[in-house]
């Protein structure tokens, strides 16, 4: 399957995450972008170097900029389970505006096209490096990663587009 890209309504699916009340969530992903601009980020894995010490905190410090662009949502999507995710989300206490979703089976990775198999490293099927930006279910910018590779896909990247 090719990769979500420009000009592609963006596929619906379930992810999960744990509200402020400690409650494990599911929630679609139409339902976190109809009607609104929306940036949906997606990291190889939790916890890992560079999603922990530059993906994820570029997106918590250029929250306040995006916001001001009319940013409704900003979304973290890893493969992993949303208790792994619950704990990555807590190393962020400053966090106020990046919402935490865990896509476990990789099923809404594979539905976007940007599996990477790690399968040799022992990581299995995870995600490609990307951002998206998406407005009410279409996709105006699908910066993806090749490889490991973090180059087009940050915070910066995406306030350059909006």
């Amino acid at each position: 399957m090719a990769p979500i890209a420009v000009g592609d309504a963006i596929p619906d699916g379930t992810l999960s995450y744990f509200d402020d009340q400690d409650q494990l969530q599911s929630v679609s992903i139409h339902s976190l972008t109809a009607g609104k601009k929306v940036i949906l980020f997606a990291v190889p894995g939790a916890f890992t170097p560079p999603c922990s010490m530059k993906h994820v905190p570029g997106f918590i410090e250029k929250a306040g900029e995006l916001k001001s662009e009319g940013v409704g949502e900003i979304l973290c999507v890893s493969v992993n389970d949303p208790f792994v995710m619950k704990a990555w989300a807590k190393t962020y206490p400053d966090n106020k505006h990046v919402k935490f979703l865990a896509d476990g089976s990789a099923t809404y990775t594979k539905a976007l096209g940007v599996e990477l198999d790690l399968s040799e490293k022992g990581l299995g099927i995870r995600s490609k490096r990307f951002a998206l930006l998406v407005d009410n279910l279409t996709v105006k910018v699908a910066n993806i990663e090749s490889g490991g590779e973090f180059t087009i896909s940050g915070a910066e990247e995406i306030l350059k587009a909006l």
